[in-house]
């Protein structure tokens, strides 16, 4: 009984984040979107000879990328994007095909298939932003004057 009187003291006279956490009762306050929304919201990229392929292993070679891809078409550039202090992959790469027919074949047969012990995830690769400027242009670059 007591230990309950001081919980109740100490709730009220607690700032309002206090008397949340000390509260027994719990009321999700944060929904998060559902996924559909997110698919939505994600833009899909134009149908293209260029594959974003992610998912990968760390031990996945270029090689081993153009290797699986090459069963589906023709592969005319593989490139897994590695880190370039250790060498390892860094969980993705590129797959360039020589027709948009192979590309399709590429992500109907790799999207969601095992690479390395690894599912992997195949899908149109986006076109590059172009650079943002700087926000800070108040003074010249330097060696300009």
């Amino acid at each position: 009984m007591a230990m309950a009187l001081r919980t109740a003291v100490a709730a009220a006279a607690a700032p309002r984040g206090f008397r949340r956490l000390l509260s027994t009762t719990f009321t999700p306050s944060f929904n998060p979107p559902s996924a559909t929304v997110a698919a939505q919201q994600r833009e899909k990229a134009e149908p293209s000879t260029n594959l974003f392929v992610s998912g990968l292993s760390k031990r996945t070679t270029t090689e081993k990328l153009h290797e699986a891809f090459s069963q589906f078409g023709e592969v005319v550039h593989a490139k897994v994007v590695t880190d370039r202090v250790s060498g390892y992959s860094k969980g993705f790469g590129f797959v360039r095909y020589a027709t948009l027919e192979d590309a399709a074949k590429g992500i109907e047969g790799m999207d969601g298939k095992f690479l390395d012990g690894w599912v992997i995830f195949a899908e149109y690769a986006r076109p590059r932003q172009p650079p943002t400027p700087p926000e800070n242009n108040m003074y010249p670059p330097y060696g300009h004057q």
